[in-house]
């Protein structure tokens, strides 16, 4: 499952994060990339002992984790603390699959990641390229949206950044470990908590939205790893 999140983020939020990134040291992105993505991997990222990152981190996580669409999809275990990257002057990311586990360094055990999320901090007026393509059974979707917004992709997705030929491309980037990793039930998850959503506003709590969100505690419980 793709998914746009929108206003995870506010115009004011997003605007103070590209201030502070404006001021700040970037270095090279491949100190983060696999042995295969380092091949085809050019651009810039905040570095971890950053002095600013740990704010950022905390501002990106906490608005996410309040973000009921972003919840719903990903059903939370564990996130890892976001990352910043910058693209520019023909920077790109070729096609690659996200590493299954991570970890930042000094802050905790390991994590497998199920759910990745890019965190777009540059309107699309602001560069040109830079679409982020995502591949399945059903073909290439592409994902370039307004700053504040967020796309919510599975994290086994094989997965590129075009080149930026104007302009910078600012954005965080972060993995979740689910409590569900399977994304085909990650999916009917997300439907069947929309579908109840929905029936709620028109009929209230019912007898047979009540129903709907007995099976999707249950089904919850017989899927969790927690």
């Amino acid at each position: 499952m793709m998914l746009h999140v929108p206003e995870v983020l506010s115009r004011e939020q997003v605007a103070e994060c590209r201030r502070i990134l404006a001021s700040a040291e970037w270095v090279d992105g491949q100190a983060t990339a696999g042995i295969q993505a380092s091949q085809s991997k050019r651009n810039l990222q905040l570095p971890e002992n950053s002095p600013v990152i740990e704010g950022l981190r905390e501002v990106v996580t906490d608005a996410l984790t309040r973000h009921p669409l972003f919840f719903s999809a990903a059903l939370p275990h564990r996130i890892l603390p976001p990352y910043f990257n910058l693209y520019q002057g023909g920077g790109q990311y070729g096609n690659h699959v996200d590493n299954a586990i991570r970890r930042v360094r000094g802050q905790g055990p390991a994590l497998r990641t199920d759910v990745s999320t890019t965190l777009f901090l540059s309107d699309p007026d602001e560069y040109e390229g830079g679409e982020l393509v995502v591949e399945d059974a059903y073909g290439e979707h592409q994902a370039r949206l307004p700053a504040g917004d967020a796309i919510v992709y599975p994290s086994t997705s094989l997965h590129r950044v075009e080149p930026v030929t104007r302009g910078s491309r600012v954005c965080a980037f972060l993995w979740t470990q689910s409590m569900i990793r399977d994304d085909w039930r990650r999916t009917m998850m997300f439907d069947l908590d929309l579908t109840i959503q929905r029936l709620r506003e028109q009929v209230g709590d019912s007898t047979e939205v009540l129903s709907l969100t007995s099976h999707y505690h249950n089904l919850l419980r017989q899927w969790a790893e927690i």
